[in-house]
């Protein structure tokens, strides 16, 4: 039985002040690849994920997209997500 996962984390600090979009990419078991907005890129964790990562940041439109979902995802989805978040200061 293979694993494949992909999941996006929002992290809240102070409302909506700070926002952190984070993408992790799990193969059975294990992070291989990872987009984190206050990073600004992907970063490989693998042989797989490193060529990836390469692929993934050199293409400017997906670039685009992620790091435009700190305001797409995670602050469009915040009334949503706020009565469930601990609140971080």
């Amino acid at each position: 039985v293979f694993q494949n996962l992909q999941k996006a984390e929002c992290y809240f600090t102070n409302g909506t002040e700070k926002v952190r979009f984070v993408m992790r990419y799990v193969y059975n078991r294990q992070q291989y690849l990872m987009f984190d907005s206050d990073v600004g890129h992907y970063v490989g964790f693998t042989s797989l994920g490193e060529r990836n990562a390469e692929r993934l940041n050199s293409d400017p439109v997906i670039m685009e997209s992620r790091r435009a979902q700190v305001d797409t995802y995670c602050r469009h989805n915040y009334p949503i997500f706020a009565p469930f978040s601990v609140e971080r200061r």
